[in-house]
């Protein structure tokens, strides 16, 4: 059933119900019933069926489909966490017996009980996760996410550098992590109709109360500024049904503008109940009686958010307000020094054009390296030589080339190609260190042709080749060309 692809081909506005699988028989019950609607303001219903959100015991996507009592319209999601090649080759194959088509491809937020420094956790990352299903299912209707609620240059800049990536790794829409601040939807929408390709934009929203509020604030790359959650417990402190009402108006203020301006649709979170659908189709009724013109929107948009006596809600940190178009940072010495020794220490040694080169090429490439003990030996060597010069953790095939000469490896999930959605303020969703792909972003101001090199799609690294030396493969491997920016 291929509702919401048909829908984003004609341009007919779509809504996507989340829906976290749970072994709860009374969830499955009301989402069928929520779902037995097939529309909702006349806008067609998807059901989206999370993967993983708290761990590896969450029933599957697949599982959740299976338990619905009847067929409907459905976007799996596929989470990279703590998976490699074979786990999503494998999905895909059980998608086909099931007759789905629809796939979300996400890297994932933390995986439970990861902890930097213990036993290594891999994610594999949606751009890789894009290239292997757009190769093996050609025809299938593919998304990715975007994370444009960031407030620093660097880690905003890094998202829609990546999400430049997933277009071209082939997903025909974003679906945008969970906000509230409009103009960066608005910044998102913009971005997007710059590009070669304009693909759909799908807005992520949810009727926030207090109480969901606080949850946020602990969910990776979901900002909740202090006057926001200042607010939003006045209305609790008000009554429960005053803040209820006011959550839900604030819903459907959402969906009617991001309706308006052009986006494909909207994700909704935390509908649980069908009264709760049903009190949302009535405000967004009510919406569209009432406003006429932005103007109108935005009096009740700002209305929605301030009580009085309260201090007036920004949807920004306090610390930063960064939006698309500033740029202002730039490397540090040591950063830029780095980018430009590390790329003359690569050229000379592995660019195949320097004498020096050619010989380390031919020495590596001896038969001596083949066998178990030399191959073990040689890998102990380049560790040794790399890892205290980049944080290297052997993967077996090297990518500091179009990295910048920063070891993915040294990102807690092992991305290459660029961020998660959860950084906060440029820092890493673990909490422990800057996020390497903002470093990445204010490197790439030092070296234009090494900013260009990194452009180019990284694959993800084979299970099989990690904790070997990566220097044969290199040599022996044709060198292919970076992509040319559009």
């Amino acid at each position: 059933m291929n509702t919401l692809k048909t829908a984003l081909q004609q341009g007919r506005f779509a809504c996507i119900l989340e829906f976290v699988p749970k072994p709860s028989a009374a969830r499955f019950a009301a989402v069928a019933t929520m779902m037995a609607r097939v529309e909702l303001c006349g806008w067609p219903l998807t059901v989206s069926m999370g993967d993983r959100v708290g761990s590896r015991l969450d029933l599957s996507p697949l599982e959740a489909h299976a338990s619905l009592p009847e067929r409907v319209p459905t976007l799996l999601h596929f989470s990279g966490k703590d998976r490699e090649r074979q786990d999503l080759l494998a999905q895909l194959e059980q998608m086909d017996a099931a007759g789905l088509d629809q796939l979300l491809l996400l890297t994932g937020d933390r995986l439970h009980g990861h902890r930097p420094g213990e036993h290594p956790v891999r994610y594999l990352e949606s751009v890789a996760a894009l290239q292997i299903v757009r190769q093996a299912r050609p025809d299938w209707l593919l998304g990715a996410a975007l994370n444009p609620f960031k407030y620093r240059e660097e880690e905003g800049g890094a998202q829609y550098f990546k999400a430049t990536k997933k277009l071209q790794a082939g997903a025909d829409f974003l679906d945008l992590q969970l906000g509230f601040d409009m103009d960066k939807h608005i910044e998102a929408l913009q971005w997007m109709q710059r590009q070669p390709v304009p693909k759909p934009l799908i807005a992520c929203l949810i009727a926030v109360t207090h109480g969901r509020a606080k949850m946020l604030q602990h969910v990776a790359g979901v900002t909740v500024s202090p006057s926001m959650l200042q607010m939003l417990a006045a209305e609790a402190a008000e009554s429960k049904a005053f803040a209820q009402a006011r959550s839900i108006r604030r819903l459907a203020l959402q969906v009617t503008e991001l309706a308006r301006i052009g986006y494909a649709g909207v994700h909704v979170s935390g509908l649980h109940e069908p009264a709760h659908m049903d009190a949302l189709e009535a405000a967004i009724e009510q919406c569209r009686a009432e406003i006429q013109h932005p103007a109108q929107w935005q009096a009740a948009w700002d209305a929605a958010w301030n009580l009085p006596g309260e201090a007036p809600v920004t949807f920004h940190p306090e610390q930063a307000s960064w939006r698309l178009g500033e740029t202002k940072v730039q490397p540090s010495y040591r950063e830029a020094a780095r980018v430009r020794l590390l790329g003359a220490l690569h050229h000379q040694l592995f660019s195949r054009t320097t004498v020096l080169s050619r010989g380390f090429a031919w020495l590596v490439r001896r038969p001596l390296w083949a066998g178990e003990r030399g191959a073990r030996w040689l890998h102990g060597l380049e560790r040794s030589v790399k890892r205290p010069l980049v944080g290297c953790d052997t993967c077996g095939s090297c990518r500091l080339e179009h990295t910048l000469y920063i070891c993915p490896e040294t990102c807690p999930k092992g991305l290459a190609n660029g961020p998660c959605g959860g950084t906060q303020l440029n820092r890493c969703e673990f909490g422990d260190r800057e996020c390497i792909h903002s470093v990445r972003y204010r490197t790439a101001k030092a070296d234009r042709e090494a900013a260009l090199a990194s452009q180019q799609l990284i694959a993800c690294v084979e299970v099989g080749d990690r904790h070997r030396s990566s220097w044969p493969v290199w040599f022996a491997a044709p060198r292919e060309q970076p992509a040319q920016p559009d």
